[in-house]
């Protein structure tokens, strides 16, 4: 019976070979997409979920009440990590992570740099990056050693055993190699290639035991049957013990197998983070799979009349419903599995790309045995989705009206084939709509004034013996006319490394506990980067040597401050009194899709980590980056010339918000090329019903234009149907997704009109062929079986 039933699909397949392969590119197609979907998915899910100790494995955060809100942060003091070990017998480990920085290795003549952090010994024991090579009670143990990942050993030495071997840091501190890591998974969010013990941040003068100092992320291993909610409960009011300055600060774990798709807090409650997203694309997987589900039924129905002779005539000889069920679902799972195997070519053939497009080492594990088992399921569960809608229309076809040519309701103004269709062009257009509104967001920050020039901007980390020649190297690249300006920072231009509510000034409400931005320079800060001077002055050290503890505002600071005249005004942060020197107008610092914050640039007193350089525009940038590159070497020549241009550091901060435009762009382009094939089996459908009409029009008179007019109109009334219900749905989805941006568009009603206009013109193209097709054929051939 199977070997029947499959000859007699398979007959059906060659006997009608467009019919075919339109179910089959429809259904490939959305296999494939969904499989991507899937597979990214995957990835994001599985981040750093492969460490032994996950659901023990807490980091800490920090909550305290702000003007009616509760604010959420995982930064924390050097001091809390010994703290809670000392203090908390339910802790079985405890380390501090410094964040990772960039240091310079050297062998012999070897020199490179490299990505790491310093962590206290029992990182290891937290998380499981296992060791090659090492004992991992002892690898970070005394202040000089390091382990190293087996790809930067070899980048070390080579071939030979690295186990033991010297090597120098930043040309000032030797470390002996005490462990070997094998390479970290591509699916974990840390990215070291070694790490360095905390004792080394001691010797650095890096430590220190202020709470008030939030710089580092604390991991905590809970011991095994520890209760976490009561563990809450005892560690929420340790600040309040040692902290002060914040007695109502509180301090509480967060599931560290949580941090990568829940990273977003909105009044001390946990809202999300990249879950939205994968929540989102899944969504978008589902309904790309049911849509590609919903063509086959369509255009297995349009082919009904040709069926149902068969039917009729098959129930008379005995056919039983069941039976012809059976036959029909085959004839869909033989299709799902073609389809199946086409998919799998194109997702080999497209994986790289979407890899590239999303930013992830995406793969595909067909040596996996899931795969095969997952992939028969799906293929399966399709295959009898797609099926199941023909095979009970079919079916249930009754052998007398079969027979007499009865069967058929022409016309009906509702039919489950137009409620799909509908359905099919309403997801099209919200993710028209979306896929607009998307583009005008970007466009609409991209276009946002930054506050200050990026062109010919460049920052060097200072490092080596940058710091003690930076006089130097900056009287020489300005004699030289290399540089226009040159200024000392804390941090680069385009990110904010401190902030504070710890600012005091005259007037201030005690109460008042807003977040200001905290920003250090020496001279010509605002002549090197092009800020707007509104009021005041820039920094002059040679001409006021007091400007070392001066300040410059922004006008968010000075609106916050309510300054009437902000020069001259004392700024009191960190114990020392910054006296107000100038105004700078606004610019953005952080995200730009966000408000900026106020703002308070102070002066030459602390250290500085960057040496930003304005070059001369009248000279060719590779000619200045050569003449700076040999300064730089010629007052630093142990360290490689790194640099960033600070314009592509600020077209990075687009790349998260142009990727989901670019997925939506993508998706929205392969639902309609899905939807257009479902309206193209409904078209078919509707001629091949209409067709002796047709000729009897055409008998009448009619012309092939009012035969198109006739047969399109049908169609283009489910469209507008579509729109009438995807406008209210859209709106509403993208309100709420705008709603995270401070800088925002508003949404226009041409928006829907754009997106309206272009399902319209895309369902008329793809019907006009349909229906001109009909209108030309030859009302003989229409009617000479009457």
């Amino acid at each position: 019976m199977l070997k029947n039933y499959l000859k007699i699909a398979w007959r059906n397949l060659i006997r009608n070979k467009s019919f075919s392969l339109l179910n089959i590119v429809g259904l490939s197609t959305g296999l494939a997409v969904t499989a991507l979907i899937v597979i990214w998915i995957n990835f994001e899910t599985g981040i750093d979920q492969f460490h032994t100790n996950k659901n023990r494995i807490y980091e800490v955060y920090n909550q305290i009440p702000v003007e009616g809100e509760i604010w959420t942060w995982n930064s924390t003091p050097k001091i809390m990590a010994p703290t809670i070990k000392k203090d908390y017998p339910e802790v079985e480990s405890v380390s501090r992570y410094n964040y990772d920085d960039t240091f310079l290795f050297s062998v012999g003549d070897k020199r490179m740099k490299s990505t790491g952090t310093i962590v206290d010994p029992d990182f290891l024991n937290i998380f499981s990056f296992p060791l090659l090579e090492g004992n991992i009670e002892t690898v970070l143990e005394g202040v000089n050693s390091v382990v190293v990942t087996e790809t930067f050993a070899k980048k070390l030495f080579g071939d030979e055993p690295a186990m033991g071997k010297i090597v120098k840091v930043n040309n000032a501190d030797t470390f002996k190699v005490t462990g070997i890591l094998k390479d970290l998974p591509n699916n974990t969010g840390f990215n070291f290639e070694f790490l360095m013990p905390w004792a080394y941040a001691n010797q650095l003068g890096w430590n220190d035991k202020h709470w008030g100092n939030n710089s580092i992320a604390t991991y905590v291993l809970l011991k095994e049957g520890a209760n976490y909610t009561a563990f809450s409960e005892k560690i929420k009011n340790l600040r309040e013990r040692y902290d002060k300055g914040s007695p109502d600060m509180v301090t509480y774990l967060y599931p560290w197998s949580r941090y990568w798709l829940y990273s977003e807090f909105e009044n001390g409650k946990e809202v999300g983070g990249r879950i939205v997203l994968i929540r989102m694309f899944g969504i978008i997987a589902v309904i790309i799979l049911l849509l590609a589900c919903i063509n086959f039924m369509n255009l297995s129905t349009a082919r009904s009349e040709k069926r149902a002779k068969e039917v009729g005539v098959r129930k008379v000889v005995g056919a039983r419903k069941g039976s012809l069920i059976a036959q029909f679902l085959g004839e869909s799972i033989l299709i799902s599995f073609i389809a199946a195997a086409l998919a799998l070519v194109l997702l080999l053939l497209v994986l790289p790309a979407f890899s590239e497009l999303v930013e992830k080492p995406l793969s595909l594990d067909m040596a996996n045995e899931w795969f095969w088992i997952t992939g028969l399921i799906v293929v399966l569960f399709t295959g009898i989705l797609a099926g199941s809608y023909p095979a009970l229309y079919l079916s249930g076809f009754k052998p007398s009206a079969v027979l007499k040519g009865t069967f058929k309701k022409i016309n009906a103004p509702v039919t489950p084939r137009k409620v799909l269709v509908v359905l099919q062009f309403s997801v099209a257009i919200i993710l028209i709509t979306a896929s607009i509104i998307v583009t005008q967001q970007l466009q609409k920050v991209e276009d946002r004034q930054s506050g200050y020039s990026k062109a010919n901007l460049i920052y060097s980390t200072i490092e080596g013996d940058l710091g003690k020649n930076y006089t130097l190297i900056k009287d020489e690249l300005l004699a030289s006319g290399v540089a226009e300006s040159v200024s000392k920072t804390g941090g680069p231009i385009t990110q904010g490394w401190s902030n504070s509510w710890g600012f005091n000034w005259a007037g201030k409400n005690e109460d008042n506990r807003t977040t200001i931005q905290r920003f250090n320079a020496d001279d010509a800060i605002a002549k090197t980067t092009g800020m707007e001077i509104i009021a005041g002055r820039d920094f002059d050290l040679s001409k006021y040597p007091t400007d070392s503890t001066a300040a410059i505002l922004n006008e968010s600071a000075v609106k916050l401050m309510n300054f009437e005249e902000p020069i001259g005004q004392i700024i009191k942060d960190m114990g020392i009194e910054w006296r107000v020197v100038g105004v700078v107008k606004d610019f953005i610092l952080d995200s730009p899709f966000q408000k900026i914050d106020p703002m308070v640039i102070e002066g030459a007193m602390y250290g500085h980590n960057f040496i930003h350089i304005k070059f001369d525009n009248t000279r060719p940038t590779s000619e200045s980056l050569a003449a700076t590159e040999a300064v730089f070497k010629k007052y630093n020549p142990e360290y490689p010339f790194n640099f960033e241009f600070v314009d592509q550091v600020y077209a990075k901060k687009f790349n998260s918000e142009k990727q989901t435009g670019q997925l939506v762009n993508l998706f929205t382009l392969l639902t309609i090329f899905i939807s257009c094939l479902g309206l193209f089996g409904l078209a078919s459908y509707m001629a091949e019903n209409r067709i002796k009409e047709i000729g009897i029009r055409k008998v009448l008179g009619a012309s092939v234009r009012n035969i198109t007019t006739l047969l399109s109109k049908d169609f283009l009334k489910l469209v507008l149907i579509s729109i009438v219900l995807a406008v209210p749905i859209s709106w509403y989805f993208m309100s709420k997704w705008l709603e995270d941006f401070a800088y925002r568009i508003t949404i226009s009603w041409w928006i829907f009109a754009i997106a309206g206009i272009l399902a319209l013109t895309i369902a008329l193209l793809t019907v006009s062929y349909q229906a001109i097709k009909a209108a030309i054929v030859n009302p003989v051939k229409s009617l000479r079986t009457e």
